[in-house]
């Protein structure tokens, strides 16, 4: 399998940082790895490029990367900073000339008419987005020269889909990954997990939760990512952070 280049566009929760309205140290901060998009990366080989969820940042992240194709968007679930920026891939089908890809559960898919429904609409506007549905399970599958492993994880009661590329693993939106899950993971040399601040939550990992269940998984390298602006400074915090695990930032760059 080819070198794949990992670019994360995002990494913030549902509400971004700063937060609308919100004057905490934190939304205030004027360091550029305090300020958080809605958590997706972009992965790519020699010859394809994959996006992993839509956010209601999706133009701003595909124009601030320059991204001039998509062979692919893998939906990991169908909350709406998941699935917000959908309708800004027109632009693609325009220059592509193709529907955009859509991958993703059954319940997601669903979730995506939805969310665009006049995109599938029996008599549609002119101009509106094209999509091709492509329904996934737990089979493994690929696009491309990108082989890809879907692992089935909770976001409280919700089933979410992480993804593993090679030897890349990403996990966004979770508070539990049962134990036949965690064997996919496994061997994995880099895993990203979400960890949305230090106190409970009832859907997400917390910051101790993400580190312990990295530590765990005895892997080389972890990122944390759907950070809220709750967590803290990017600063101090990964200064607490134990070696080998670290905060992800928008625009963090890494090959595997």
């Amino acid at each position: 399998m080819a070198a794949l280049k990992i670019t994360f566009l995002g990494t913030g929760t549902s509400s971004g940082v700063p937060m609308v309205a919100c004057d905490c140290e934190v939304c205030s901060s004027v360091h550029a790895k305090d300020k958080r998009l809605r958590s997706s990366i972009l992965v790519q080989s020699d010859s394809t490029t994959l996006v992993v969820d839509a956010t209601p940042d999706f133009r701003q992240q595909m124009l601030q990367h320059q991204v001039r194709r998509i062979d692919g968007i893998l939906i990991t679930h169908s909350h709406k900073d998941h699935v917000g920026g959908l309708d800004d891939t027109r632009g693609f089908q325009f220059f592509q000339q193709q529907p955009t890809r859509l991958y993703g559960s059954a319940l997601t898919l669903q979730g995506v008419r939805h969310e665009v429904p006049y995109a599938f609409a029996e008599h549609r506007y002119p101009g509106v987005p094209v999509y091709e549905l492509y329904e996934i399970d737990d089979a493994p599958f690929w696009i491309g020269d990108i082989p890809i492993q879907p692992i089935k994880v909770w976001h409280y009661k919700l089933p979410v889909h992480g993804f593993r590329f090679g030897d890349f693993t990403y996990i966004t939106d979770a508070n539990n990954i049962p134990d036949e899950e965690l064997q996919k993971i496994r061997g994995s040399h880099t895993v990203v997990l979400n960890a949305l601040r230090k106190e409970p939550h009832i859907s997400h990992f917390t910051l101790d939760e993400a580190v312990e269940q990295l530590q765990q998984l005895q892997i080389q390298q972890g990122y944390l990512t759907h950070i809220s602006h709750q967590l803290g400074l990017h600063q101090h915090i990964n200064a607490e952070l134990p070696t080998g695990i670290a905060l992800a930032y928008d625009g963090l760059e890494i090959w595997v």
